[in-house]
This record gives C-alpha cells, structure tokens and sequence, in this order.
C-alpha cells in the first residue's frame, strides 16, 4: 500500500533565522522577544515537590494521580468559576501543544471533516487539523462558523494579539456549536494573565455564568507554563465534557501519553498556590509598564493585547520590515504572518525575558522614536 505522506506547513520559526543571526550582531547582544519561553524561576514549593517525588518507580496514571485530579477540580472551583467538576471531567496532558496537535486525530476526525481556528491563531490548530486529514477553517465571528463544522478552537486571551473574551460571547459560541453539532474547544493557557478589567482571569468557556452545569461538547485546555514556569516540565490539563474526556482518556492509555509521575506531584502542588501566580502575574505587569509606552514612543501601535504574555503592535508595514527594523536594534520579535494572513502588518512582542532586557529594549527602541 502507497504511504500517504503529511502535508504540514513549514515550520514557521526557521525563517526567523537570519534576522535572529542579524540581531545577534548587535555590539550589546540580542534582546530576544519573539517566543513565549518564561525566564523566571520555577517556584520554590514546586521545585521542592518535584525533589521530594523522584522515586517514581512505578508507572504513573494516564488519568493522573487522585490527587492531582482533585488538585485540577478544586483549581478550576477557585480560579476559573467552575464548581462541580468531579475527577471524571479532567485529565493531565504533557504540556498543551501535544494535546492541541492530536485532539483532531484523538476525536476520529478525518479527510471531509471541518477544524475551525480564529483568524490570527496558534499555528498548531492548523497543524493539528493536517495530522488528521481534515481541513482548517479560519473564522472569528460564531456566526460565521460554517456547517459542517466537526471541532471548533477559541482562544482567549488570544495569542497572538492578546484578545479576551467575554462572558456574553463566550456564551454564543457555545449556542452556535451545539447548533452545528461540532465540539467547542477553548484554548485558556493565558487565563491567569488579563491586563484589563481590573486583572481577574479571563471567564473560562466552563464557566458556570456562561453554560450552568451544562458542560455538554465543550473542553478546556490549560498549561502551568504561563503562571507558573513550568514550560520545561511540560504541564497541561484539560477539563469539561466527561463523555468527551473519557474518549480522550481511552485513546491516551492506548498510547501511553501520562505525564511523570513527579511532574504530577509537582503540578498539584502548583495548582494548590495562587500566590506565586500573582506574584508571576505583578512580574509581567512591570515589564509591560515599560514594554508598552517605549514601542508607543518608537511609533507603533499596539492593538488589542488585553491579555496574554505579548503585545501586538504595528507600524502600518509588512511585518517583515519590521521585524528587519528591530534586529538592526538586536531586538528579535516574530512576524504578524506567522499567525494567519491578518497578521501581515503586526508584529508579536514578547514579555518574557528579563527586567534587564526588558529595559534594554526600551532603551534601544528610542532608536526609532
């Protein structure tokens, strides 16, 4: 039988590559915001957790440890506005991009079958629609959201451009999947990081003033590499419809996708301390205070960015002249375009690297002013 080969997208960053090589040149180095990587230290607890847990000599469960489980539940209660959930709704992932890229395949999707992703997105939504053979759709709008339509990403706060949404839209994109048959999937790694409405977390599509008790077709995806820096010890969850984790769980024990057994211990121990999140949280709000107004005074614009670790901004030109204008700086952010057409004229400025390099390239961006 003839091997079908993967038709993927290239992978966006390679072309990052000269203009990385470019900054990098600069006489005082490369101030590098084009990545969402954390620079700060893993918490002390979770660290410890972590230690304390290294005798892992028996497998650990695909469904995650009771206590882990209950860790996700009580979270979800305390942060997210969703009491009720019992074990059976949630499960660890390692980390969310792995989740993001099978969920289609996971689901039985297949050639014909419709992946609806926003209009600036995620690249893996995409990615994730091609492993399964079925096709990327991008629509913002509920109502645009097409028949036919299998499985349906939202992101908020939205990476790239820092998007959130609110409870009243968020319970018309529930209506309008259920009315197309199609499972809602909600995209939250940013929750925790909303720079508006006083700083609460952004509303979670399971969210009690959005669905009841009705989480029926929906799933929530979360990662503790945001608030908590823990992108090295790949940490993720996902959480709602129990029929729906069930379906994931089977496949998952079929495969063998179970986080480490101390990394469990170390996210409930994570989960179970909203003080390191809000310490993360001020951390972030600093180097924007500075962020912001020194791009602001180089002449850009910066859009939306309401929430999430980075800020959209333009200077009304291909993303790519902008992005050839930074490294001349030795400042490094990524191009609009990696993220969907609409994105040609915006660059992505990230907040995650040091106060030091936060303030250097404020410095240099008066430069441009």
């Amino acid at each position: 039988m003839a091997r079908r080969p993967l038709t993927l997208p290239d992978f966006p960053w390679d072309s990052l590559a000269p203009f990385a090589a470019r900054a990098r040149s600069h006489p005082d180095g490369i101030v590098d915001l084009s990545v969402g990587s954390p620079v700060d230290p893993t918490p002390d607890l979770v660290r410890r957790a972590l230690a304390e847990a290294t005798d892992a000599h028996a497998y650990p469960a695909t469904a995650g440890s009771p206590a882990l489980r209950e860790a996700i539940v009580a979270w979800f209660a305390a942060r997210r506005g969703v009491p009720g959930l019992s074990v059976d709704e949630v499960i660890p992932t390692i980390g969310s991009k792995e989740l993001v890229a099978t969920l289609p395949h996971m689901l039985g999707l297949g050639a014909g079958d419709i992946v609806v992703h926003p209009v600036l997105a995620y690249p893996t939504y995409a990615v994730g629609a091609a492993l399964a053979g079925a096709t990327a759709v991008a629509a913002d709008d509920p109502a645009d959201w097409p028949d036919g339509a299998a499985l349906i990403w939202i992101n908020s706060p939205a990476n790239p451009d820092g998007t959130v949404r609110d409870v009243g839209w968020l319970r018309a994109a529930v209506a309008r999947a259920r009315a197309l048959g199609a499972v809602l999937v909600s995209d939250e790694c940013y929750a925790e990081l909303v720079w508006s409405d006083g700083g609460e977390p952004a509303a979670s599509v399971l969210d009690a003033r959005v669905v009841g008790d009705d989480r029926s077709g929906l799933l929530a995806v979360y990662s503790l590499s945001k608030q908590s820096n823990l992108a090295g010890y790949r940490a993720g969850l996902v959480a709602g419809d129990a029929a729906l984790v069930a379906e994931l769980l089977a496949v998952r024990k079929n495969v063998g996708l179970m986080p480490p057994a101390p990394v469990q211990i170390a996210m409930a121990a994570a989960l179970a301390d909203h003080a390191h999140v809000a310490a993360q949280r001020a951390v972030y709000a600093a180097r924007r205070a500075v962020l912001l107004p020194a791009l602001a005074g180089a002449g850009f614009r910066i859009d939306r960015s309401d929430g999430g670790l980075y800020l959209w901004a333009t200077r009304d030109e291909d993303c790519w002249a902008t992005v050839d204008a930074l490294a001349g700086l030795g400042i490094l952010v990524a191009p609009g375009a990696y993220y969907g057409e609409a994105g040609a004229r915006h660059v992505r400025v990230a907040l995650t690297a040091t106060d030091a390099a936060i303030a250097a390239a404020a410095e240099r961006l008066g430069a441009l002013g």
